[in-house]
Parts: structure tokens; sequence; C-alpha cells
């Protein structure tokens, strides 16, 4: 997975991936699926406003590609990465909700004390509430989640990638109708 534009190439755009059953399996960069497209991989259903230009070739810029050869992947998981904790949690801190500084992870249910490495258990935090709350529970620091911490379903996950020019996106993410 990756997070929405980072820098201003329109090639870091996110493009979601569909099967061939038109079921929603991924999000990657512009530039991965113009790739699979020169590859015959997939076909391009939408396009952002943008073109990509060589030498000989304008393409619109996809935003919506769909597999030319079924994939069976059934999985609904959400992988555990740093950076799908922090798209989980709005890149904001569980305790304090700000979003300034840098942002680290914290485990409710500290390591020494049993806690693992797992959706229910871990958020995110900016230095300062972590390094209050300590190797506590929030419960014993005296400090308040936002949000229970929860696995993240890869649908509600892709529907964070939503903003305005994603909105070709909705009907696929079960937002609206056909």
């Amino acid at each position: 997975m990756i997070s929405p534009k980072k820098n201003g190439s329109i090639l870091n755009q996110s493009v979601l991936v569909l099967n061939t059953n038109y079921s929603p399996m991924d999000i990657c960069t512009a530039r991965r699926a113009i790739c699979l497209f020169y590859n015959e991989k997939v076909d391009i259903l939408e396009s952002y406003s943008e073109h990509v230009h060589s030498p000989s070739v304008t393409l619109p810029l996809p935003s919506i590609v769909k597999l030319r050869d079924f994939v069976s992947h059934n999985k609904m998981d959400v992988i555990l990465t740093r950076r799908n904790l922090m798209v989980r949690d709005d890149h904001q801190c569980q305790y304090c909700h700000t979003k300034k500084g840098p942002l680290t992870l914290d485990h409710v249910l500290p390591k020494n004390r049993g806690g693992g490495d797992a959706w229910d258990n871990l958020v995110t935090a900016c230095r300062s509430c972590n390094h209050k709350k300590g190797d506590r529970t929030p419960e014993e620091a005296k400090m308040v989640l936002k949000r229970m911490p929860k696995k993240p379903n890869k649908i509600h996950y892709f529907q964070q990638f939503i903003h305005d020019k994603q909105g070709a996106w909705r009907p696929y993410l079960f937002m609206e109708s056909f």
C-alpha cells in the first residue's frame, strides 16, 4: 500500500487496482500502473485530468486500472506496517490529537508487559505523549486514547485514499452505486 501523493510528481498519484471481477485489490502509484499498462497486464478504466508525456507518446494519468488476468486474492488483510498504522490513525497522536512534529508508535500494553506488535496494541503517538506514557498502560498514565486501536478492513483502508481527485473510485469501494 502506498500513501497519498507525498511529493509533487504526478507519477506518485494513487491508482486503484481492480481484479478482473472489479473487486478492489490494491493501491499503487501511477508510475507502477503505467508500467503494468505497457506490459499489457492491466486496462485503464479511469484517468486523472493530467497526462504523462514521453518523446513519442502521451498517456492520460491512470486513476483506476483493472487486471487483464484474474488473480486469486481473497485476503482482505491490511499488512501491519508503520505507514499503514499512520494512515489508520490519520497521522495524528491518539492521545493529544496533534498532527505536528515527528510521530512515533506506542504499544498500548507495553512490550515488557506482554504487549506485542499487533493492530489492536499499536497507536500513533507524538514523542511527548509516548514519553509521558512510558511503560504504563493509558489508564495507569491517566491518558485517554482518541479511539481504541483495531485492525482495519481493506475496503475501509482504501476509502481513506479518496480525495477530490479520486471520486471515480467511490463505486468500486462500495461508497455509492454505479
